[in-house]
């Protein structure tokens, strides 16, 4: 039992089944809203909801950026754990603005509330930070990588169910979906807070806690500043097009439902299960960069397709080229 309790897996899983439904709730409900306020307009609905996902992402973003420095310090006193904790709780709390919007009159504009909460926390960037050096810390330099690939892997198994599962719960009803999400969240951070080990007093003195220091001649250095260049411009225009191709899907000429739109959100958490076989099957014969650039160039082209998808059919197959080895999966050493 002791062994389970120190593997930062769970927290990945519970947490990304928890922000599965609350991420479909609240596309939905903001398409809807957009939808009755440009009186069934499906173009201007969409226009409305871009704007808002866009001004919510990047409110979200600047907000967890001004969290680094103070959370930071708190790790470094309480341990990595604390990335972990602080982010759901942003969370947990975001997700509450959300059930104030469904049941009192307020406009739109008040969920930006949420995003801010969320991103003062930490949001997903603390949260990710504390998953890396838990799992980081949880295995052996020489199997850091596959470790670190094997929460992507969780992390996409976790995506496959909570996108196919959340499309029929919103059927059931957006607040069935939304008080599932805050209860489902409500456990991952009430597990990490009383059952999950942080490890951090089981590491060796000579042994950084959170970070490996980067050694090599002036070549490596510039090779793995151009590798998280790539990165951050990938994990960008990623997550950009993700929040037009959500609302995409739900007007003309696809129209898809919510369980429809929760096959599209499983189809892209396959990508990480994917990032994993490439890792595990090509990471020894092509290399990191290889791989970078084949994830590159599969994710644009798979963008390219869905970008004129009129048949459903398409879009997956889009999905499908777009499954790939992402960036992130590096474990720059």
């Amino acid at each position: 039992m002791g062994v389970i309790l120190t593997l930062v897996e769970p927290v990945v899983v519970i947490n990304k089944l928890g922000t599965s439904f609350f991420e479909m709730a609240l596309t939905q409900t903001v398409y809807n809203q957009s939808l009755r306020a440009t009186r069934g307009d499906s173009d201007q609905a969409q226009v409305l909801s871009s704007r808002f996902l866009l001004i919510q992402s990047v409110l979200s973003s600047v907000a967890a950026m001004l969290s680094i420095i103070p959370l930071s310090r708190m790790a470094d006193r309480h341990g990595p754990k604390v990335f972990l904790v602080a982010s759901q709780m942003g969370s947990v709390l975001g997700m509450f603005m959300l059930v104030i919007f469904m049941y009192c009159d307020v406009p739109l504009e008040f969920l930006y509330l949420g995003s801010l909460l969320h991103g003062l926390s930490g949001g997903g960037p603390m949260f990710w930070a504390g998953v890396a050096a838990l799992a980081s810390l949880s295995s052996e330099q020489c199997k850091r990588t596959l470790k670190l690939n094997i929460v992507d892997f969780c992390f996409g198994v976790a995506g496959v169910v909570g996108g196919l599962l959340s499309g029929y719960l919103y059927q059931m009803g957006p607040s069935i979906l939304l008080l599932t999400a805050i209860l489902v969240s409500i456990v991952a951070l009430l597990y990490t807070v009383f059952a999950f080990s942080d490890l951090r007093c089981s590491q060796s003195e000579g042994e950084p806690l959170l970070t490996e220091s980067v050694s090599g001649n002036m070549m490596d250095r510039v090779s793995i500043g151009m590798l998280m260049t790539a990165m951050v411009l990938f994990m960008l225009g990623v997550i950009g097009a993700e929040n037009v191709l959500q609302l995409y899907v739900l007007k003309p000429p696809l129209s898809w439902d919510s369980v429809w739109a929760g096959y599209g959100r499983a189809a892209t958490s396959a990508m990480y299960l994917s990032s994993f076989l490439g890792v595990v099957i090509l990471f020894n014969v092509l290399g990191d960069t290889a791989l970078t650039l084949l994830g590159i160039v599969s994710n644009c082209t798979g963008m390219a397709i869905m970008t004129f998808a009129i048949e459903s059919w398409v879009y997956f197959l889009g999905k499908l080229v777009l499954k790939g080895y992402s960036p992130k999966n590096l474990n720059f050493k």
